[in-house]
């Protein structure tokens, strides 16, 4: 309940900041192609959904001009899916965001800040998932 109320607060505050179009699964796959991009396949496995639903969302973050495609560095058929500028200045809207929504957090529950809440969810998540963490999976 504390992750969907968090998320729907994140979302209106995203909303509010002009960027209404974009859901919680477009900023996973923004995160997922910081640096260097990747080819769809590869978002496909480090979201855990099928080429094909990692190539709808590539297609539709792509008209609306957040990724583009290039050749891929080691040539072949392949296609790396890059940030535009416009995905580059949602995650500094969304980091702002994140920043300003966990500090109120801090304030409203009288806690210094939220490091240990954080260290002790992935505390839990490396007691379930091991060192390595399962991929993102959207919510959709």
């Amino acid at each position: 309940m504390a992750f969907q109320l968090l998320l729907g607060e994140f979302t209106g505050r995203l909303a509010e900041a002009g960027h209404a179009d974009l859901r919680p699964v477009h900023g996973m796959v923004f995160q997922l192609l910081r640096g260097q991009g990747a080819t769809g396949t590869e978002l496909a496995q480090r979201l855990g959904v099928t080429k094909q639903a990692a190539g709808q969302l590539v297609d539709d973050l792509e008209k609306r001009g957040y990724v583009r495609r290039e050749p891929h560095p080691e040539g072949g058929r392949r296609k790396l899916v890059v940030l535009t500028e416009a995905a580059h200045a949602h995650l500094a809207v969304a980091g702002r965001t994140l920043h300003d929504l966990e500090a109120e957090l801090a304030r409203r529950t009288g806690t210094e800040d939220l490091s240990v809440l954080r260290t002790e969810l992935a505390r839990i998540i490396r007691a379930m998932a091991g060192d390595t963490p399962p991929p993102l999976r959207p919510v959709w």
